[in-house]
């Protein structure tokens, strides 16, 4: 690996001079930061922040590394580590993000990112899931995003998945909507008991009674078979026997759409549809778009970011508001 001292030979010049053409090129005069700069490019130099923070140099640089679990080959959580990004520039801070394959991250991974001695670390997950987190990275500024621990005093940011869901529903019954049919997320997803909560305490409201809906809850496997299957057992002649099918997220959403417009069903005049989500690129394109729930990835990146930037005192889990976007599918 090139090094300062490769530089300061090649360019004729001491330790110091390369340093200050780094760090204070004013200080140079022009003919000599010109062949400090042409030994840098030709020998490809990129310089250490970690080093340089080792040393006490640049001390305002500092830096947030993201452990991404999924988030960053995924397009609908990018929001979150775009979010990230942002809000650090704004402080002055730097990002250093490292992909995840697998959960825990390997010992391998807890030395690539440490090297970069991070001041503060942000561990973010695409799909909101239980996460393991090593003893090694509990002893640092550590924050949650996206996902919880077994260690329920670690500081994460969560959707409020409980508000958003009753949100959600508590809108569409009271546009006159009367006969719910659920179509959930399964039953092991962590989001499933929270929206749950959220979707019962709605339906008491306004006097439905929470055993007495419909409700199916999807394996992992084959949602649109799945989703089919249900819809031909509860539309019967062509006549649908629920007038809103809620949605355990958006895909479900599209696959129902689907069914339910090859049967001749206008949306929202023969039956409404509520999603979930609101999948960026695709919610918007439903005709009728479709009326979901935001899942706020951009606010649970910003918040992370700000919790360790402002050594915020908090534990357990926060909850991130996510708003109702209402468009025409109901």
């Amino acid at each position: 690996m090139t090094s300062v001292k490769d530089v300061a030979q090649l360019a004729g010049v001491s330790l110091m001079t390369v340093s200050r053409a780094l760090n204070s090129p004013e200080k140079l005069s022009p003919e000599t930061l010109l062949r400090v700069r042409r030994a840098i490019d030709e020998l490809q130099f990129v310089p250490s922040l970690s080093a340089r923070k080792m040393r006490g140099d640049n001390l305002q640089s500092r830096t947030i590394g993201v452990f991404a679990l999924d988030t960053a080959t995924t397009p609908f959580a990018v929001e979150l580590l775009l979010s990230i990004e942002q809000t650090a520039q704004q402080a002055g801070w730097n990002v250093f993000i490292l992909n995840l394959l697998s959960n825990p991250p390997t010992d391998q991974n807890i030395d690539l990112m440490l090297s970069h001695r991070p001041d503060g670390l942000i561990f973010s997950a695409m799909g909101f899931r239980q996460v393991s987190i090593p003893e090694r990275l509990k002893s640092k500024p550590l924050v949650l995003a996206n996902c919880l621990a077994d260690d329920s005093s670690l500081v994460s940011y969560v959707p409020d998945d409980e508000m958003g869901q009753y949100r959600a529903v508590h809108h569409a019954l009271s546009l006159g909507y009367q006969r719910p049919l659920c179509i959930n997320l399964p039953k092991q997803s962590l989001a499933w008991g929270l929206r749950q909560k959220g979707l019962q305490r709605a339906c008491q409201a306004f006097g439905l009674a929470p055993d007495t809906l419909l409700q199916y809850d999807l394996s992992d496997h084959d949602a649109y078979s799945e989703t089919a299957a249900i819809l031909d057992r509860h539309v019967v002649d062509g006549r649908p026997q629920f007038d809103i099918l809620i949605c355990g997220n958006d895909r479900i959403a599209f696959c129902a759409y689907q069914l339910l417009l090859g049967r001749g069903l206008k949306i929202p005049d023969d039956v409404a549809v509520l999603g979930y989500d609101n999948m960026i690129g695709i919610a918007e394109l439903f005709i009728p778009p479709l009326t979901t729930v935001q899942l706020p990835y951009y606010d649970i990146g910003r918040q992370a970011a700000r919790h360790l930037i402002e050594t915020l005192e908090l534990s357990g889990p926060q909850r991130v508001d996510c708003p109702l976007v209402v468009r025409t599918s109901l």
